[in-house]
């Protein structure tokens, strides 16, 4: 039991010389467990005595913790049952991969995870620091006045979407359900530049989707092998473990 301890260090464990309050910690170790996922909705949280052993703080510190969550309608309380995850709660769990991979570059960059968590939050709250990317400028057509140039258009609208087509052939376990699919005309049909464009920007889409499910299921299958398990899910198999 000692030696499986050793192997399995307590993830709750809060630092009481770090600079933010050991409040705060533990909120944002419990959030941080809500947000990505790993505590779902309805799930059971630790009763105020156990927690507060995990952590090493006061039982009244878990009481207040538990009492924010719930102002801020992540968790809720029962008379007699104990402290749950609120239903409808939408979690996000490519936040963990995203944490972790920024926390992967600052250490190989040398650099203290605190600090990337204090320019993080501070970018945030920057004006103009989340608005997206202007989009990129339209790929430059043909001049549509005459006809001819218009089935020129049409023609490579054409050889683009066959190999749009093509390459989407080859990631049919990594798209996404919920994107739009190209619609599919008779071979009668005469479709509109307009409509071809549409069709095109679909098919882009979805291989932008498709390509991007895939490098992150390669990378998440690499990092698996390279460390194990990830933190997130580290903290929830020793927290069920102890229950």
């Amino acid at each position: 039991m000692a030696q499986q301890a050793a192997r399995e260090p307590n993830p709750f464990s809060i630092d009481p010389s770090d600079e933010l309050p050991v409040g705060l910690q533990l909120t944002w170790r419990l959030r941080a467990l809500i947000a990505t996922g790993r505590l779902a909705s309805g799930e059971r949280l630790p009763s105020f005595r156990r927690l507060s052993e995990w952590a090493g703080v006061n039982v009244n510190t878990v009481r207040a913790v538990y009492a924010g969550l719930e102002q801020e309608g992540l968790v809720v309380s029962h008379q007699g049952q104990g402290t749950f995850v609120a239903e409808g709660i939408e979690a996000a769990a490519q936040l963990e991969e995203i944490a972790t991979d920024a926390l992967r570059r600052a250490h190989e960059a040398g650099l203290s995870p605190r600090e990337l968590a204090i320019v993080a939050s501070a970018c945030a709250s920057m004006p103009g620091a989340l608005e997206a990317a202007p989009p990129a400028p339209p790929a430059d057509l043909p001049d549509l006045a005459e006809e001819s140039e218009v089935i020129e258009v049409r023609k490579e609208l054409r050889r683009q979407i066959a190999r749009l087509e093509a390459e989407l052939a080859a990631y049919p376990r990594d798209l996404p359900r919920d994107l739009p699919t190209a619609p599919r005309r008779a071979s009668a049909h005469v479709a509109g530049v307009e409509e071809l464009e549409q069709t095109r920007d679909t098919l882009i889409a979805q291989l932008s989707a498709a390509q991007q499910a895939a490098e992150q299921r390669a990378r998440r299958a690499g990092r698996e092998r390279a460390r194990g398990a990830s933190p997130l899910e580290q903290a929830m198999s020793w927290w069920r473990h102890k229950l």
